[in-house]
């Protein structure tokens, strides 16, 4: 077993793993062929021991009875009735017959001296010529006649051997052609993952389709299955990859030729110093606007490399809507609009801080930039049926239900505003809320007539239950 790790190919595992079960089986089944071959030979010899001695008995009591009517009865120590070996085996059956404590009978390969001590029933002795043997005694009825009869072990193991012999050579032949058949089954088991790795090699670098294979076996249809949904995902990335270079490219050509024409403008002005001045500061706004443009392809395209494994904490959602609110605070200010945060209980979320303080940042930002001069612009935290809600409210004019429903859309402006924008601050604000399973809704604002927009998060299970207000509740910044 530890070879295995060593061999590279599957189809050698599996075709070492199944012989040596197969050699193992083979030996398991030979010893318990073994051990009940030579359980049965014993039996059956050891009653071939019993009957000739039955038959010995028998033999001696009708001689005595013939001696008793006749008068007669053999001198002792006499062995003219030793019986001759009749057959080549004859030496390792030995047998001696007593009558009245006097051996009368005995084959020639056996001497006068009991064969065992045990007067009924089987024992294995050694004689003195060092020789092993399977001995049976046994009596006669009146217990006069005294019959041993046995039989070499040597010549047991021979015939076991002999039997053993039989039965497994053709076992032990067929280990090869079981190991052939054994090689051709598991090819022929593996010949689906062969079909695949040569589809695979064949597949050109772009070809992202499903892999289609017929008659799978059901352990290779999960991988296959899974390698079809690693294209789509791919396939999935790279569309997604393409559409975002060639929106990237097309509306980063606007600002760079806005950029152009002013510093053309710029260096065509010659002394007059108010046109170049103009033209100038259009330049630096045409680079603010291309450097926010930048910075937020920058932060979608990280978005969807990463949100698979985006960072998570806890984060207190107040906390961070009075950091961006503060800092968007300015703004406001100079533009005369009324920036109002409504921070109720901490709102303690499982997000990325940095992320989400980008989606409240474009949320708010949002509401200001296309909101008139005075408007006033609501941020409000709430928690309300285990949910954590931010709401942004505006008294701006709105969206018309058709632009409703296209926010979210890469690069996609409302018709008709006059304020700067890349289009693609509502992807972001949807793609981090997706990336931490937070709703997004907009709709017309019941509270200050414009847009109302709400994200909602599942309530942390560290959220305190209480409704109190931080910093004594609505602050005006």
């Amino acid at each position: 077993m530890t070879l295995l790790p060593r061999l590279k190919s599957l189809q050698a595992r599996l075709l070492a793993l199944l012989l040596m079960m197969m050699a193992l089986v083979w030996l398991a089944a030979a010893v318990l062929t073994w051990i009940g071959t030579r359980h049965e030979l014993d039996e059956l010899l050891d009653g071939h021991l019993a009957q000739s001695a039955a038959l010995l008995v028998a033999q001696q009591t009708i001689q005595d009875q013939d001696q008793d009517d006749n008068q007669k009865s053999d001198p002792p120590g006499r062995h003219d009735d030793d019986a001759q070996p009749l057959h080549k085996y004859a030496p390792r059956v030995a047998f001696q017959v007593f009558h009245e404590g006097q051996l009368t009978l005995r084959s020639a390969n056996v001497g006068d001296t009991p064969m065992s001590t045990t007067l009924r029933g089987f024992e294995t002795v050694q004689l003195p010529d060092q020789s092993r043997w399977r001995v049976f005694a046994t009596q006669g009825n009146e217990g006069d006649v005294q019959v041993f009869v046995g039989e070499r072990t040597e010549s047991r193991h021979d015939i076991l051997w002999a039997v053993m012999t039989g039965v497994l050579t053709p076992l032990l032949y067929s280990l090869p052609l079981l190991g052939l058949v054994g090689w051709l089954a598991v090819r022929q088991a593996l010949a689906a993952l062969r079909q695949l790795s040569r589809l695979l090699a064949k597949r050109q670098p772009q070809a992202l389709d499903a892999v289609v294979l017929g008659d799978l076996p059901a352990e290779i249809e999960p991988v296959v299955q899974s390698l079809n949904a690693l294209f789509g995902r791919i396939g999935n990335m790279l569309s997604s990859e393409r559409r975002f270079t060639a929106d990237a490219a097309h509306e980063l050509r606007t600002p760079i030729a806005a950029i152009r024409i002013q510093a053309q403008v710029a260096l065509g002005a010659g002394g007059d110093i108010a046109e170049r001045d103009h033209a100038l500061g259009l330049t630096i706004e045409g680079c603010d606007r291309a450097a926010h443009l930048v910075e937020q392809l920058l932060t979608l395209s990280r978005l969807e490399a990463s949100s698979a494994s985006a960072p998570a904490g806890l984060v207190n959602l107040s906390a961070l809507a009075q950091r961006v609110a503060a800092d968007l605070a300015p703004t406001a200010l100079q533009n005369g609009q009324v920036l109002e945060l409504e921070a109720s209980v901490p709102g303690l979320i499982q997000v990325d801080d940095t992320l989400t303080c980008v989606l409240l940042r474009n949320l708010t930002d949002n509401a200001l930039r296309y909101s008139p001069p005075g408007a006033k612009v609501c941020l409000s935290v709430t928690t309300e049926d285990n949910r954590v809600l931010l709401q942004v409210d505006d008294s701006g004019p709105g969206l018309p239900d058709v632009d409703m429903a296209r926010l979210g859309e890469r690069f996609f402006r409302c018709m008709g505003t006059t304020q700067s924008g890349s289009g693609l601050g509502w992807s972001i604000v949807r793609r981090i809320a997706a990336v931490y399973q937070a709703e997004v809704k907009v709709c017309r604002s019941t509270l200050l007539g414009g847009l109302c927009v709400s994200v909602i998060w599942p309530v942390h299970a560290a959220q305190p239950v209480s409704n109190g207000v931080i910093d004594g509740g609505r602050r005006h910044l």
